[in-house]
């Protein structure tokens, strides 16, 4: 069985031309994920090939272990641009639902061959899908010589490593707060980004405005701490200094804020989407025994961030923002 909203889904993102392809959550897009996907690229060229990828949303587990936490290391949004990015036709997501989870292998792979031509599947080598995970790679090889596409495995490596690389693997680092170790992992930096929203707007009072970064709460955070970042409003980036936490100091009650004071900025950015790139951990989150004492360290913080990111290809933007 194949659900209509799943045919339908693969319908509107089909190149309309034979297909190398490849499926996964790719939630990261990390390096073994960049991997598979330049594999494909690089198949489909050869071949004169479309080159596809699927990626699914929700999680499967948060739809087969709805008792657990589901986090994710990036949005959908960015996800599909980072995907893109790699040089595909077409990427298409489906949504995985309760009732996508009872699809047979066999059933998905021939809809898969119907609506993308498919030619050349391209998987990890952990890779399996369909039913109870029933096709594995053994399972879709022999799919493949009945329907005539070929199967490819690649190893979830990044280039320069003999270690596999996994999305598990970057949550532990941001749990950790190794954001140096997560962009390792991702061949990037790690970054968050959403409205900037009214906050306590303590910051400002005490001589450091913050933006308060509003971020969903399904997505993987930094351990909290101060962190040295680089802000990006549109196509400007500009050094800052990122806190994650709670706030002990003032003793609000306990709610996660991510709070961005951008080095040598003052405008008004309440609305803006502002993008967060984390590049080291300065220290982890503490209380400070009064408000003198927090803003002295505030100070410390933001020059070592300053000092930091000077080497960076960053220049602080102007008070007028020019």
């Amino acid at each position: 069985m194949v659900t209509e909203l799943a045919r339908q889904e693969l319908r509107r993102a089909a190149p309309g031309q034979p297909t190398a392809l490849t499926i996964g959550v790719f939630d990261g897009v990390h390096r073994g994920h960049q991997m598979v996907l330049r594999h494909v690229v690089e198949r489909a060229r050869a071949h004169s090939l479309a080159a596809a990828a699927i990626t699914f949303h929700p999680h499967p587990r948060q739809v087969l272990r709805p008792d657990l936490t589901t986090e994710y290391v990036s949005s959908l949004e960015d996800r599909l641009s980072l995907i893109k990015q790699a040089g595909l036709d077409a990427v298409a997501t489906v949504s995985f639902t309760s009732e996508f989870s009872l699809t047979d292998a066999g059933d998905f792979v021939r809809m898969l061959v119907d609506e993308f031509q498919l030619k050349c599947l391209i998987i990890g080598e952990d890779f399996a899908l369909g039913r109870q995970r029933g096709g594995d790679v053994e399972t879709l090889r022999q799919l493949g010589g009945e329907l005539g596409f070929s199967v490819e495995v690649v190893p979830l490596l990044s280039d320069n490593s003999q270690d596999k690389v996994s999305s598990t693997e970057v949550r532990a680092a941001l749990e950790a707060g190794a954001v140096d170790r997560v962009g390792d992992l991702l061949g990037r930096r790690y970054s968050l980004h959403g409205p900037v929203v009214v906050g306590f707007e303590r910051g400002r009072s005490i001589g450091f405005a913050t933006a308060n970064v509003a971020v969903g709460n399904d997505r993987s955070i930094p351990a909290p701490g101060v962190y040295a970042t680089i802000a990006r409003l549109g196509t400007r980036r500009v050094p800052s200094v990122t806190n994650i936490g709670t706030r002990p100091t003032f003793d609000d009650g306990g709610a996660l804020s991510i709070e961005c004071h951008i080095i040598d900025f003052d405008e008004d950015i309440y609305g803006a989407d502002l993008r967060v790139e984390f590049v080291q951990r300065l220290r982890g989150e503490r209380k400070f025994d009064g408000i003198d004492a927090l803003v002295e360290q505030i100070g410390r913080d933001r020059d070592a961030a300053r000092e930091l990111l000077a080497d960076m290809d960053i220049v602080p933007e102007s008070r007028s923002g020019a």
